[in-house]
């Protein structure tokens, strides 16, 4: 005989594959996967549940008067003042969405397209800064605008991204200046 084939003749088939028990293990990781979702999603609820103190948010006057600055951008979500990972989720302010902000005399309008809207009296303002971060979203220095506002008995930090972030410094310091004159103008009476 030749070697050609004697090497033919040796040769053994390959393994076949064990569709069993490749089947058992993706159906184990789907399994596995789906459990993790659903604990996030317990979570979450659970979270919204120790929350349930939160009154109402507010809404628009009909007539809040015109307009000192608009903006677009992204909502990031709201935090319990001062503790930028204690996300608050009650009534949709963990919800990230687009937003459309525009700040008048009566306060600042925050308008978001498949979520809710909600309405920050001037009375209500406490602070605006530009920050990194904010639950769930870091960005670089500055490239966040946080307003601080009262809602109840709790201060709540809310995160907001311009499409434009030059805007950020201007709307700090407009926010910042009324809630002076709002501070001032009560003192005075």
């Amino acid at each position: 005989m030749t070697p050609v084939i004697l090497l033919a003749a040796e040769k053994e088939s390959a393994e076949v594959t064990d569709w069993a028990a490749r089947v058992g293990w993706v159906v184990g990781l789907a399994l596995f996967v789906a459990l993790v979702y659903w604990l996030m999603r317990e979570g979450w609820k659970w979270r919204g549940t120790l929350q349930g103190d939160l009154p109402e948010l507010p809404t628009a006057p009909d007539d809040p008067g015109p307009a000192k600055l608009s903006l677009s951008g992204r909502y990031h979500g709201s935090t319990t003042a001062g503790q930028w990972l204690d996300r608050i989720v009650a009534h949709g302010l963990g919800t990230r969405s687009r937003v459309e902000l525009t700040l008048t005399d009566a306060g600042l309008d925050v308008v978001r397209p498949g979520a809710t809207d909600f309405f920050v009296p001037v009375e209500a303002l406490r602070e605006a800064r530009l920050d990194k971060g904010i639950a769930g979203k870091v960005l670089t220095e500055g490239g966040l605008l946080v307003v601080t506002w009262a809602h109840g008995d709790r201060l709540i930090d809310s995160g907001f991204r311009s499409d434009h972030a030059a805007e950020h410094n201007e709307w700090a310091d407009v926010i910042n200046s009324m809630i002076k004159a709002t501070t001032t103008e009560g003192a005075e009476r």
